[in-house]
């Protein structure tokens, strides 16, 4: 008896089966495309952009970002998942952008020009207006009410081709192109964008870039209260005048240079007061204002208590370069002997920063200026901008508009269908907001298999991936666009 039962519970082996047609891995790109029809994106960024091509006929500059932005999220790396795609029968016929090649892509964003590309920028934004518009009343009052912040920031991108163009050696050695990115913080919307190389200084092209930042936002938002933060890479004067032209706020991080160190042997102990949300750490202001920045501007400074033991020995170090000079020369094993040790970081902002705690309450915001560091992880792990594809400089800007506008799905979809309480939207972490990845194993890589019933395509599911349905259900009660 007991070997009967012994063969019972032996596994059938298991026998691999013609292909099935109708069978996809990717059916949430069904979400992908419903939210592109919701909101007309293709539609919005051809209107914007224009013909590319003399006969108006085959896939337009909509088309093709749609087409990257939905290969990317998912989970393609390179250009030839367009071809991957196009390859997955079922999957074609509920993909945003079914047939597009990557011979294709290649060609035609290597027809776009730089204004065209500009023009991009203000399709999305109408985009965007659209998903203002469609989201629940108390959101969008919440939205528009502010504050509403740009954020302004570069990220490396490393390529490995010899041969390619529009990439340069950054000071690390590495052989890079540069996205430099405006974003609306409080929703992680892209708004404006740049593709350089590892030599390109984002001081130079950063007061056009917030103008045309400032210029997608939707009209709503832009007459409230909107502010501009930067980090140290940024400390020039144009930026800040243009932000002052644009009656906006703005907070730039200040170089650690010589005036600024003197500057802190006039300030008492009670001057210093202790800043929100992080340990050790206090903030003081002080009269400074540079050559040619505007009259209003304020320096803002904050210093961390640091244990000896946090500080590397190495002078490169990041951390020991924000110590006081005069600690910073003294060897290392006096470092302890020396009293407080802190690390300083300077702030020139022209908010009001007249009470200890409306400085205290500048500098805990231009803290979280991280944000738009959650979109370039979002495009580099979550879509593949952690790579540029192709040795022509155009393709490369059509594939860094892939990846940014499939984090600006992410978003959009998050404003969308995300569970509202209040102001609060509840939808994992992150301020509720999921990452591409967690998006991608969540709601778009669902096998799925596509059947036709009753003049209908009917798309089954695997038990557990209920998620699809209700974000498709919550994105068809929309209201279409006109």
């Amino acid at each position: 008896m007991s070997r009967l039962r012994a063969g019972s519970r032996r596994r059938q082996q298991v026998r691999a089966g013609a292909p099935d047609r109708s069978l996809t891995a990717n059916a949430g790109l069904a979400a992908v495309t419903e939210l592109c029809g919701r909101l007309g994106v293709i539609e919005a960024v051809d209107a914007a952009v224009g013909p590319i091509k003399q006969r108006d006929r085959g896939y337009g500059a909509g088309e093709l970002l749609c087409g990257i932005a939905a290969a990317q999220l998912a989970g393609e790396d390179f250009l030839t998942g367009l071809d991957r795609q196009r390859a997955d029968v079922a999957g074609q016929l509920i993909a945003p952008v079914p047939g597009l090649a990557s011979t294709t892509a290649a060609g035609l964003a290597r027809r776009i020009t730089p204004a065209q590309w500009e023009a991009v920028e203000r399709g999305v934004a109408a985009v965007t207006g659209r998903m203002l518009d469609l989201v629940p009343a108390e959101r969008a009052a919440a939205l528009a009410g502010g504050p509403v912040t740009i954020d302004l920031d570069t990220t490396d991108v490393e390529v490995y081709g010899r041969k390619k163009r529009g990439v340069a050696y950054n000071h690390q050695g590495q052989r890079v192109g540069r996205p430099h990115v405006a974003a609306w913080a409080e929703t992680e919307i892209v708004l404006a964008a740049d593709l350089g190389d590892g030599t390109d200084d984002p001081r130079a092209t950063a007061p056009g870039l917030l103008r045309r930042a400032l210029g997608c936002l939707p009209a709503a938002v832009r007459a409230g209260r909107v502010a501009m933060r930067a980090d140290a890479g940024y400390f020039a004067g144009q930026l800040a005048r243009a932000a002052h032209d644009a009656r906006i706020g703005f907070a730039i991080g200040a170089k650690r240079i010589a005036p600024l160190w003197r500057l802190l042997a006039g300030l008492a102990e009670d001057d210093w007061h202790d800043a929100f949300d992080m340990d050790g750490a206090q903030v003081a202001v002080a009269e400074y204002c540079p050559d040619w920045w505007p009259a209003d501007t304020r320096l803002l400074i904050r210093r961390v208590l640091l244990d000896p033991a946090q500080v590397s020995a190495d002078p490169r170090s990041r951390r020991r370069r924000t110590l006081h000079p005069d600690q910073r020369a003294l060897p290392f094993d006096e470092l302890a002997c020396a009293g407080p040790v802190y690390a300083y970081s300077f702030i020139l902002t022209n908010l009001d920063v007249t009470a200890p705690d409306k400085a205290v309450a500048a500098e805990h915001w231009y803290r979280h200026r991280t944000t738009v560091e959650n979109i370039f992880r979002d495009s580099k792990l979550g879509a593949a901008l952690r790579h540029l594809p192709s040795g022509y400089p155009q393709v490369n800007l059509a594939w860094m508009w892939g990846a940014l506008l499939a984090a600006t799905m992410a978003a959009w979809l998050h404003q969308l269908t995300a569970t509202a309480l209040g102001e609060d939207i509840v939808h994992g972490v992150r301020g509720g907001k999921a990452m591409i990845a967690t998006l991608r194993w969540r709601l778009i890589a669902v096998p799925g298999r596509l059947i036709r019933h009753a003049r209908h395509l009917i798309l089954r599911l695997p038990p557990g991936y209920g998620l699809l349905a209700e974000v498709l259900a919550r994105l068809r009660a929309l209201p279409a666009p006109a």
